[in-house]
């Protein structure tokens, strides 16, 4: 069972401030006095109850538990919010058409001050650790000391990625510093770059001590891999206030940051602390049976309490209502989904295909029991299978939340960020062996030498072997929102999001590469009379199966199609000068004239 994060009320009562409206209340209570610092910092247990407290923020409501997570990262080439035809405040966080005040997330504990708030806990901890803890490669207090670190690099990735350049505090608030302009991100990514290469000398490897023996716990692989992917967000193309362009600042050129990134890849790949989970099912089946274990392809997941996450409650294979598989309330899961053209662009012998994309939901229970079931005329409606409340091995009872972590980094990443930055530098030879790796698990070994080894050695430029990553990146990661933010910095966010719409017109119109999608499904029920058993998905499986099976149609037509499949983003919006969320009204206005939405807002 996973631990609840707690913090010791001496800790939260004597210095670690909470979100923006109570900034003045902290500024004008008494100073602790620097022995009660001096004690915490100096003592391993104390000063574990103050990390531990940085993660707080993460689990509030209107933070990254039902603000956040559900939000960000939609819609892309493969991901969709499933009722993104409908012009609502949910909708609009994710057609790129959300203004400052939008509804879901104008509210003063928003995310944006929960990030803040875990950045200011995070900002005390790591001054009282340097001040009175002697934090040294190895130690207990080191170990702290990098988490510390780490865990502010987090909040503030989360940030730059959702608004771009943001208001920048490395140290505690004081009276001087209530109130600040945004900063140029360079700096920022500067600083988190420099911190996370810190951390990596003081924590310890996956399994290597009894503080990394989970991955709720930071690890330095999963520090090298952050890094590494910080230092490709940060070289990358993003909109500027200025327009859409790569940094100018030379300490982020690609050169640098390319170099960088691959020598923290390789080193996390040659230490053997983490791996690929044999086959990609048995990856989400672990994810969701909540197997914190380090050492294997999770590196890090963002920690909830049994009854405080909503990851299953977002975006899990739908369920009707309570069932044999959950008591999470009614319509749980399926807000989101793959869009329906992406099962049909994988290999049909891909075995990540069927793990991600799923056409059923569960129907209404009958004394309990609740069965998948499909829907006509529904095929733009799709699942994400790698969220499951079946593969759960905990019965979930709360109404809100299911407390499912949010696995937040993968090895299989490590992988595709060495492939990506060995090709660039090194040439597409240097990248093959990382991209084989992946596809590897993707297929069965009948299959791996045209699938895999064929199909990677034919690949002999420079550009070709980019296109196959950013490919291979769609079929490894669907379901994970972390497309979007690889789009911006390719420089192909508007790009991809308008050859998908334009392949959902012609998946509609069953023309092109969809010529041979059948329009009619065949079903029946397993033998257990829950699980369906499904003809007709696969290309040329257009011939009644026979006895026992019941036809359906399986079409997507008409002009409510056509409004949907236009709806990845907002009719007259430009996503890529809408690339970051406005700052929510209610921080501008209580920003004494120090912050202003740029990008057109």
């Amino acid at each position: 069972m996973k631990k609840i994060i707690i913090i010791s009320g001496l800790i939260l009562s004597g210095f670690l401030t909470s979100c923006q409206d109570s900034i003045d209340n902290f500024l004008e209570a008494p100073t602790k006095s620097t022995l009660d610092e001096s004690i915490i910092f100096s003592t391993p247990s104390l000063a574990k109850g103050a990390i531990d407290g940085i993660k707080i923020p993460f689990a509030e409501t209107n933070s990254y538990r039902g603000r956040f997570l559900p939000y960000y990262g939609l819609n892309t080439d493969i991901e969709w919010f499933n009722n993104s035809q409908n012009d609502d405040a949910k909708s609009q966080l994710c057609t790129y058409s959300a203004t400052a005040n939008n509804t879901e997330m104008n509210t003063p504990n928003n995310a944006w001050a929960m990030m803040y708030s875990g950045i200011e806990r995070a900002n005390i901890c790591v001054r009282g650790l340097r001040a009175f803890g002697n934090p040294t490669p190895g130690s207990e207090l080191g170990q702290l000391l990098g988490e510390a670190l780490t865990l502010r690099a987090i909040y503030y990735a989360d940030l730059l990625k959702s608004w771009g350049d943001i208001p920048m505090r490395f140290d505690p608030i004081t009276n001087a510093t209530i109130y600040l302009p945004k900063t140029n991100r360079d700096e920022i990514y500067k600083q988190l770059i420099k911190d996370l290469g810190e951390a990596a000398t003081l924590v310890a490897w996956p399994k290597a001590t009894p503080a990394t023996a989970t991955v709720e716990r930071i690890n330095k692989a999963f520090v090298k891999g952050f890094r590494a992917r910080l230092a490709l967000v940060a070289s990358g193309f993003q909109q500027y206030p200025d327009g859409v362009r790569k940094s100018t600042d030379p300490e982020l050129s690609v050169d640098k940051m390319y170099k960088l990134a691959l020598s923290e890849c390789r080193e996390v790949i040659t230490s053997g602390t983490a791996k690929l989970e044999p086959t990609f099912e048995g990856l989400w089946r672990k994810y969701n049976q909540e197997d914190i274990n380090a050492g294997g392809e999770s590196l890090w997941e963002l920690p909830f309490a049994d009854g405080r996450g909503r990851m299953l409650f977002t975006f899990a294979v739908k369920h009707t209502s309570n069932d044999q598989f959950h008591a999470n309330g009614a319509n749980r899961g399926g807000t989101s989904g793959p869009l329906p053209t992406v099962f049909y662009d994988y290999d049909q012998s891909d075995m990540r295909r069927d793990v991600t994309c799923v056409p059923y939901m569960y129907g209404a229970a009958v004394s309990g029991i609740a069965k998948q079931t499909l829907t006509k005329d529904k095929s733009e409606i799709w699942y994400f299978g790698k969220y499951r409340y079946e593969w759960m091995k905990r019965f979930v009872t709360s109404t809100n939340d299911d407390g499912v972590n949010k696995m937040y980094m993968r090895y299989a990443e490590v992988l595709m960020i060495a492939a990506e930055t060995a090709n660039e530098i090194e040439g597409p030879a240097a990248a093959a062996p990382y991209l084989k790796e992946i596809r590897k698990r993707a297929f069965s070994t009948a299959s791996q030498a045209v699938k895999v080894d064929a199909y990677v050695n034919a690949i002999t430029s420079k550009q070709a072997m980019f296109n196959a990553i950013v490919e291979e990146h769609k079929y490894e990661f669907t379901g994970e929102m972390e497309r979007k933010q690889a789009l911006i910095r390719w420089n192909l966010l508007k790009t991809k999001l308008d050859d998908a719409k334009s392949k959902m017109t012609r998946f509609q119109q069953r023309t092109g590469e969809y010529a041979t999608v059948p329009t009619t499904l065949y079903f029946k029920y397993n033998t257990d009379n829950v699980s369906l058993i499904i003809y007709g998905l696969n290309r040329g499986e257009i011939t009644d199966p026979g006895v026992g099976y019941t036809s359906l149609s399986w079409a997507w037509v008409g002009a409510t199609a056509e409004a949907k499949s236009n709806s990845l983003y907002k009719a007259g919006a430009n996503p890529d000068a809408r690339q970051f969320w406005p700052i929510w009204q209610v921080f501008i206005e209580s920003s004494n004239n120090k912050l202003v939405n740029d990008y057109g807002y």
